[in-house]
């Protein structure tokens, strides 16, 4: 039996080895390209009442320390993976219409023949104002789209290499980070990490929302969807560490491209969490749930990008969350990647 000294000295060391844990202890040594976010609790979410229903409500979360990428993952980093290894992307590949039907209403028709070719979904804006409620009338079907021709075939990624990889699926995104000995950051820390700091704020900045004249990351500006402005400087998407970053040091945590997260996307997640208290850790549900999209399982994807409009969507704030199809890639969807912390 233990002596008063010895249960001491015990008490101490669990109190040490616990604190480390959730201060999440930081590694001797920075891997290229990343910061450090320290563990700790933060306000996940919102009560505003202007956010989204899935937002809703503000709840406190504690996670573990974590390296997370400088910048979303470029297109000169993706490429050096496809050397590596010779990956094929979702978009690169024949969707199946057995795949397709899985995830449609019942009694879908199947789709032609014809449709059935590599691709993916490019953003082309319409030539006119068009009812919001439609995004077909700006999302096409594109043969041919992929990472290495982000516009369809005839375009390419010359003077592009800077520019963060785009049209990589969720399934690409994570061949990607295992490949790079990291893995895809879960929804609760990607939201720590874009906070920066700020508890409570609105925006990853501060507080002040964006206008013509306040600048702070590539969204939107102008008549959503059919005329950008382009005030920020980008159309569309912007080349990474194009503006200023948070707290952290860490680039576009709002804006130019969606990022997608490692959890299961469930509308009334949060909703669930009311009055639990400190959600530790958390990794998401264990399977999907979204009833606007009751066929498709959906994974999470975080962070806005260059199409965010206040007239539209307004999602590029660090509570805002969204469910893709893990397969899905589009010319607005990227990623960033993240490493967990090790003992000093």
């Amino acid at each position: 039996m233990l002596g008063l000294l010895g249960l001491m000295l015990l008490a101490f060391l669990c109190t040490y080895l616990l604190t480390r844990g959730l201060s999440g202890a930081r590694p001797q040594s920075a891997p290229p390209g990343m910061i450090w976010v320290r563990g700790g609790e933060f306000v996940m979410g919102t009560d505003s009442e202007t956010a989204w229903p899935d937002e809703r409500p503000a709840h406190r979360v504690r996670v573990d320390g974590f390296w997370i990428d400088e910048h979303e993952v470029t297109n000169a980093e993706f490429g050096a993976f496809v050397k590596a290894t010779g990956y094929v992307t979702t978009a690169e590949r024949a969707p199946s219409a057995e795949e397709i039907l899985r995830q449609s209403p019942p009694g879908t028709p199947a789709p032609a023949p014809e449709l059935l070719v590599p691709g993916s979904l490019v953003f082309t804006p319409p030539d006119r104002p068009v009812p919001l409620d439609d995004y077909s009338q700006w999302w096409k079907w594109t043969p041919g789209a992929n990472w290495k021709h982000p516009n369809g075939r005839g375009s390419t990624l010359e003077g592009k290499d800077s520019y963060p990889v785009v049209h990589v699926s969720w399934d690409d995104a994570g061949a990607y980070a295992r490949w790079a000995g990291k893995r895809l950051p879960t929804e609760a820390e990607w939201e720590r990490a874009a906070r920066g700091g700020l508890e409570g704020k609105p925006y990853v900045w501060g507080d002040q929302p964006p206008s013509d004249t306040a600048i702070f990351a590539n969204i939107w500006q102008g008549e959503f969807p059919n005329r950008n402005a382009a005030r920020d400087g980008f159309a569309g998407v912007a080349p990474v560490k194009s503006f200023p970053p948070n707290g952290y040091g860490l680039y576009d945590m709002a804006g130019n491209v969606w990022e997608w997260c490692a959890d299961w996307y469930e509308r009334d997640l949060y909703q669930s969490r009311a009055g639990q208290g400190v959600i530790v850790n958390p990794v998401g549900p264990e399977r999907s749930s979204d009833p606007v999209n009751p066929f498709t399982p959906e994974r999470l994807q975080r962070g806005g990008s260059f199409l965010c409009n206040d007239s539209y969507c307004s999602r590029y704030r660090p509570s805002a969350r969204h469910g893709c199809a893990p397969d899905t890639g589009m010319s607005h969807v990227g990623f960033r990647c993240v490493l967990s912390g090790g003992p000093a």
